[in-house]
């Protein structure tokens, strides 16, 4: 057989992998969770007294060979963008931002005070908002503070999430002096007028100096963040976008599609409902965009996530270790995620809790001493079992179900009317299901979360998943 006709073949397996099977466009139409936790963080609740005083002596409870994470969320940028579906607010002079630097440090210590006996922290990720709108030098007292107050761990990874177009020199070489190992780009797209729709213009040349200054600081690490679904965008647009960003050698992509939520962030009223593609547009964007990464060596990991094959991500999911948690797809291996900032989320030995979204309310559990936690989630026995397959799903395409039931204590079976939607969902081609053992072929895996829902206790969503 000629090249040409292997040629000819491979654009056709491509092209027909590229558009949506009109057997799933309802299936891709739904609105679920991402799964970055389960269950959801729509299921917490306000903590009481009660539930206050259980927390804190679960914070005595902490084993000695306990590892931690932490989140800190800066909730401040120095632009709206209006795409945003984050906790954040602009500033337009550093008052406000020292400000809440200088409480930060105090809830740091907090924290240092509260917990029991622990093995040290593994993982420290920066999110916001935009992390890049502290200034250098309060970047660095920050982190070592956090460094001495919860003893970082040799090798522990420390990971910036950053606004590239607003990122100074002096900041990425404070970033290197203070340890960080990784850095996250908002990327987006690099398209102008893409840009232009969504209020986020960055120059391709301006995020190539950013990366730049950040490899020259000793930040090897780069991640970048890409969306689909934006105002504007078709797919060569997108895979435009993934080719520039492909010269800059990224390790690792996040490639996510744009949630249009205006009755939640009022902001996003700025983009127009008929500015944005339908369900099946967006599949062929992200088609897109994933066939450039594939082509170029990136591997697939989970949902939305691709690396280099060496990269420490692609070997987690090689490996079956590959973890998923409110930072999207890791590698962390911490047994305890501690919360630090307004609206940061935390997970301990009794489930989870959220500090308190508004920063009046943050910074007022900081003046009188107190922990700025504000909303928790116990978890059940139940929730676990289901957080266990859920998880396993997300980040391995497939779960024994059975085996984890059992694993749980309880009767292999003990899920099967949730398999029996499963099932309906398999004559869609949307899963396999063998002895009870499910699996997501690679055609479906933009739809594992349609799969994943069967097992959420939800019924709503059950029900949005029913066949």
């Amino acid at each position: 057989m000629s090249n040409d006709v292997l040629t000819n073949q491979a654009r056709a397996e491509t092209d027909r992998e590229s558009r949506l099977p009109e057997a799933w466009a309802s299936a891709a139409a739904q609105k679920l969770p991402r799964y970055t936790s389960y269950p959801t963080a729509r299921a917490f609740a306000p903590m009481d007294d009660r539930g206050r005083s259980e927390f804190d002596a679960t914070l005595g409870r902490d084993r000695p060979d306990h590892r931690l994470s932490a989140y800190v969320h800066v909730p401040f940028c120095q632009r709206l963008c209006w795409y945003c579906g984050c906790h954040t607010s602009v500033v337009h002079d550093y008052a406000r931002v020292a400000a809440f630097h200088r409480t930060i440090l105090k809830e740091v210590d907090l924290w240092a005070d509260r917990l029991g006996e622990h093995a040290g922290l593994a993982h420290l990720h920066f999110g916001g908002g935009s992390p890049n709108a502290l200034a250098p030098e309060d970047l660095i007292q920050l982190i070592d503070r956090l460094s001495e107050r919860l003893s970082l761990r040799p090798g522990a990874e420390v990971a910036v999430e950053l606004d590239p177009a607003l990122m100074s020199t002096d900041f990425a070489q404070a970033a290197g002096a203070a340890g960080v190992t990784r850095a996250s780009l908002g990327v987006q797209t690099f398209d102008p007028d893409v840009q232009a729709l969504i209020n986020r213009v960055q120059p391709y040349e301006r995020v190539a100096q950013a990366v730049s200054d950040l490899r020259a600081a000793g930040v090897s690490a780069i991640n970048f963040d890409l969306m689909y679904g934006l105002p504007g965008q078709s797919p060569d647009i997108v895979a435009d976008t993934a080719e520039q960003a492909l010269t800059l050698r990224p390790d690792r992509l996040a490639v996510f599609g744009y949630a249009h939520v205006p009755w939640m962030k009022k902001h996003q009223a700025m983009i127009r409902d008929r500015d944005l593609a339908d369900v099946t547009a967006r599949w062929e964007q992200a088609a897109a965009m994933d066939a450039v990464l594939v082509e170029a060596g990136y591997v697939r990991i989970g949902l939305d996530h691709y690396a280099r094959p060496d990269d420490a991500l692609a070997l987690a999911a090689r490996g079956g270790y590959l973890r998923r948690n409110f930072q999207g797809y890791t590698d962390d291996p911490a047994d305890v995620l501690v919360p630090v900032g307004p609206s940061s989320i935390g997970r301990f030995e009794g489930g989870y809790v959220q500090n308190a979204v508004a920063q009046n309310v943050w910074r007022d559990a900081m003046a009188d001493g107190r922990l700025p936690v504000g909303r928790q989630l116990v978890l059940s026995a139940g929730d676990r079992l289901r957080a266990d397959i859920i998880e396993r799903l997300m980040c391995d395409l497939q779960v024994d179900v059975g085996a984890i039931c059992q694993s749980h204590g309880l009767d292999g079976r003990a899920l099967d009317a949730e398999l029996a939607n499963v099932v309906a969902l398999s004559r869609l081609g949307l899963c396999e299901v063998q002895d009870r053992v499910l699996r997501v072929p690679e055609p479906a895996r933009r739809l594992m979360r349609v799969v994943a829902a069967c097992f959420d206790a939800d019924t709503n969503l059950q029900g949005a998943v029913a066949v």
